[in-house]
This record gives structure tokens, sequence and C-alpha cells, in this order.
């Protein structure tokens, strides 16, 4: 081989090891909180400034996600003080990797360190532990919403939506019981459901899709598990007039690698949106 050759060589192993280094250790065991100010339609005056932090897809038991990991990273969203906390669903992996290396009802526990929160179920909760999560999570003091809202203030319900793939979800249910004054926010796991939310919630909180786990165009695209491509990808939606902000996530599914989207806790200041001026 010559000089040039090795150089060569030697360039792109230093580059895969980068890659490897960041993708399969840094980025995983991180955690970012971003606190993201949206300003919607409706919004009440009293509850101007509202702060909703959004904990999505842990998949306790795959990659990096050890008891003493999530522990950690509960700790981290206690520190950030958030008025609600909305549980968006995966808790335990169902992969290959992940299946029956975390007991739902430790993870059950430290979540439910978290104040004032809501939880919905998702795919692999259902498919990895059947009801066992749900129930956990019920008998830690965690509210479990299937097709049902809960008041978690004066004029503020949560409401939550059955997981699509495993369950029955049912928009109507869902905001049966919730007052004609109130103000709704809605937790589904997958974002495809937006589809069917109507305008009555103020927002739509979602996780599901990781932001594409490993951020290259081409392997997210393929990786994601939607019908939308990349339209419900991650950060915040706007459609038809609805309000929706999907969580990348904290977790991992399948290998356990992370690259140009680090776990996350978003928490999303909430203000009114400028009132829109009438057409001349």
């Amino acid at each position: 081989m010559s000089n040039g050759a090795r150089l060569v060589a030697a360039g792109l192993g230093a580059v895969a090891g980068a890659f490897a280094y960041r993708a399969a250790w840094r980025e995983p065991r991180g955690l970012e909180c971003p606190e993201v100010a949206l300003a919607l339609p409706g919004w009440p005056d009293e509850l101007d400034g509202l702060r909703v932090a959004l904990v999505a897809d842990i998949h306790a038991g795959a990659g990096h996600m050890t008891p003493a990991r999530l522990a950690a990273t509960v700790d981290a969203v206690l520190a950030l003080r958030a008025d609600v906390h909305m549980l968006l669903g995966d808790y335990l992996d169902s992969s290959r990797l992940g299946r029956g290396r975390a007991r739902a009802r430790d993870v059950a526990r430290e979540l439910a360190r978290l104040p004032r929160s809501a939880a919905v179920l998702g795919n692999h909760d259902w498919r990895g532990a059947g009801p066992a999560m749900g129930w956990a999570l019920r008998d830690a003091g965690v509210r479990v919403l299937e097709n049902e809202a809960v008041p978690v203030g004066e004029r503020l319900w949560v409401a939550g939506i059955a997981d699509a793939r495993f369950r029955f979800p049912d928009m109507d249910a869902a905001l049966r019981g919730v007052p004609a004054d109130a103000t709704v926010l809605l937790a589904v796991h997958d974002p495809d459901f937006f589809e069917e939310v109507p305008e009555r919630p103020a927002l739509t909180a979602a996780g599901h899709l990781h932001g594409g786990q490993v951020n290259v165009p081409l392997l997210r695209r393929t990786a994601m598990p939607t019908s939308y491509g990349e339209r419900y990808i991650a950060g915040h939606v706007v459609e038809r007039g609805r309000h929706m902000y999907v969580s990348a996530g904290i977790g991992t599914v399948g290998l356990p690698l992370r690259f140009r989207r680090s776990p996350e806790v978003p928490v999303l200041r909430l203000t009114a949106a400028a009132p829109t001026a009438p057409a001349r």
C-alpha cells in the first residue's frame, strides 16, 4: 500500500471512529431540555406562560437506558420545574435488544416522581408487556389516559388517546367529559393520529418517531414508522389551524444509536397568539 493510500485509510478510520463515538456513546447518553415558546390561538390569559414538559420514548431496557440513567433523567426533568408533565408512551422497549430488560414497576416508580403528570401508552408498551405497563403506572399514582381526559388545573384538562396500533383510539370519547369552557392539551403517542384531531385541543403532543434517531435524510426516511414520510418527524407542526409538537424522545429503538438527534425533553412555554388582523 502506498503512503497516499495509507493516509486515506487512516483518515477514513478516524472519521468512522468519530462517528461511532458520537452515535453510539456521546449522543445517546446526553439529554437536551430546550424551552420552546409556542403562541397558540385562543390560549387563555390565565394560563399565559404555562410550561409543559414532554417525556417521550424512554425505551427502558434498551441501549443506554439503564435504571441509573432513567433515574438521572427523571432528576433532570424535575429540575426543569415544569407546570405539567405529559408522558407520551414507549416507556419500555419491546425490541430484541430491550425486551424483558426493564421491569414495568420500576419504570413506573421513577415516572411517578414527576408531579402533575398524565400519560398515554405507546406501541412498545403494549407489545412488550401487554397491560402491565399501564397497571404499573396507575398503581404508582400516574394518571393513564385511554380515550379520556382529566383536569390538571382550574380550567386546563389533558386528554389522552389510546395507542392506534394495539388499541382503539376514540377522539369523541376522549373529549366527552371536558367542560365547554376548558382548555385542552391532547396527548397521543403516534403523530400520525394528528389527521384525526379536531380543532378543539389547543395543542397536541406526540412522540414515537425519535426525530429519525439517526438523523441522515435517506436513512431516517426508511426507518421511521409513519405513513407520512418526514411530515411529523419532530418539532412544531401547524396544519389547518391545528397545532402539534412532536418530541424527538429520549431513548433508542433497534440499534442503540443517535446521530444529529440528541435525546430531549422539550419544555413548551405556552402563550396566546396575537389576534389576526381582519382582511381588508
